[in-house]
């Protein structure tokens, strides 16, 4: 990573953000995408609305190499994951009695849709993943004849538990089922494969690990379950000839723009994809490195304090970007209210208090973070 890159985040020199896995900030290149497109239309209006355009092509590009989707036509710009989750909830064809496999630590986004099923007669199965000897081979004991479709988290938001996709992509392929993938908590720090993966749907907000602005995320549909999707949304974006605003009869789209219904939100694409080229600039293999050494010198440091309890991963062993540690004898909430008027950013989940740093944290900032969770265990 040059200097350059690692100036672009220019945060308050009082804050620690060590949030990534909820909302993250924006880097500099994002920021001035933004104030400039706003600048544009306060002067020019839409005069440049044909150039906007490129640069929803080529956010569209960006997702489909951070995926590895095989063509663009496979990408759909969304509002977030809960509308692409929705999509697919809503767009396949139910019979009383089938059943969704997942586990039981999945965020309500890759939940809710699925348990609002139940009134057509669709059980969801919640796997705890500790039941078996993988977490992969929990989440297939649940599985039967009725089985649809395994909808699971790549990463899961509390603990962090990064499961083999792959192996649960050959099984599902093995024995007919469609394959769902949240991954909101792999997309910016991690390297993905829908492709390898023999993903059926992916979708995953942009404003987590890809560094981009809330209200805008992606939803991948592969060309053969995409035929099974029927249409939940209608607008003119959406039909084949879009710019005939004359089409009668209009026909849907064949590639993923059928899931975008109406007009694209302009300045959250600008936004987006300029965070975006930071990343795929430095290339996601190192991103993917340098959040991964955070995370586990992270781990080391709380595992070495004899006042507090690593909840994720060992650091040997941790593959995600999420650090969940809780105090001996301190309330999680005492501990988490005293690191946000400390301005150590962060989140509690699960039984403790998440750590999510990302590829431009400093050692020394994740060692700060540290000795003010020290400070507040001696009050």
């Amino acid at each position: 990573m040059t200097r350059n890159q690692h100036l672009e985040f220019q945060l308050d020199p009082s804050v620690i953000h060590l949030n990534h896995a909820a909302v993250a900030p924006w880097p500099q290149r994002c920021v001035q995408a933004v104030t400039q497109f706003a600048l544009e239309n306060g002067a020019m209006g839409s005069t440049n609305y044909l150039s906007w355009l490129t640069i929803e092509k080529k956010l569209k590009n960006q997702l489909k190499q951070l995926i590895n989707a095989s063509s663009v036509d496979d990408i759909a710009l969304v509002k977030n994951t809960s509308e692409a989750l929705s999509f697919v909830a809503y767009g396949l064809d139910w019979n009383p009695g089938d059943n969704i496999v997942s586990s039981n630590i999945e965020f309500p986004s890759n939940r809710i849709p699925w348990q609002s099923l139940a009134s057509q007669g669709v059980e969801f199965r919640q796997a705890n993943l500790e039941t078996n000897k993988t977490p992969e081979l929990s989440l297939f004991s649940k599985v039967d004849a009725n089985t649809r479709l395994i909808t699971i988290s790549s990463v899961q938001f509390a603990a962090g538990q990064h499961l083999n996709l792959e192996m649960i992509g050959d099984f599902c392929r093995q024995q007919g089922i469609l394959f769902c993938i949240d991954a909101i908590q792999s997309l910016g720090a991690f390297k993905f494969d829908a492709q390898r993966y023999h993903a059926d749907f992916v979708m995953a907000d942009g404003h987590k690990w890809m560094c981009g602005p809330e209200g805008l995320g992606v939803f991948y549909s592969h060309p053969d379950a995409r035929k099974q999707l029927k249409l939940t949304q209608y607008g003119w974006h959406m039909i084949k000839d879009t710019h005939d605003y004359e089409n009668q009869p209009w026909e849907a789209h064949t590639s993923a723009q059928r899931f975008e219904c109406g007009s694209p939100n302009m300045l959250g694409i600008h936004a987006l994809s300029a965070s975006l080229s930071l990343l795929l600039e430095i290339g996601i293999d190192n991103v993917e490195q340098m959040v991964l050494a955070n995370a586990r010198h992270l781990a080391a440091k709380i595992q070495q304090n004899k006042h507090l309890i690593l909840l994720s991963a060992a650091p040997s062993q941790l593959n995600s970007g999420i650090v969940l540690f809780k105090h001996k004898t301190l309330p999680k909430k005492h501990l988490y209210h005293y690191l946000q008027r400390h301005k150590v950013l962060c989140a509690m989940r699960g039984e403790g208090i998440r750590f999510s740093p990302h590829f431009y944290n400093t050692v020394e900032q994740l060692d700060h973070a540290l000795k003010i969770v020290s400070e507040a265990t001696t009050l």
